[in-house]
């Protein structure tokens, strides 16, 4: 299953970094690709995450989703 996140404050690398490593942590998380220049995050799972997790993760890496 794949969900799109909407993140705001990622502009380079590093801050894809930072995302994809908290929400790399969420129990049944497979894959996850953040893109800074489109304010994303694809996060491939095993089964539908809780939007609440991946909101805390976010916020974890100093970021906002929206």
């Amino acid at each position: 299953m794949e969900t799109t996140v909407k993140i705001s404050g990622m502009t380079c690398g590093h801050c894809e970094g930072r995302v994809s490593s908290e929400l790399g942590k969420i129990a049944g998380v497979t894959n996850v690709k953040a893109i800074a220049s489109d304010g994303l995050a694809l996060v491939t799972s095993e089964s539908p995450i809780d939007a609440g997790l991946i909101s805390q993760a976010v916020n974890v890496a100093g970021y906002k989703v929206i």
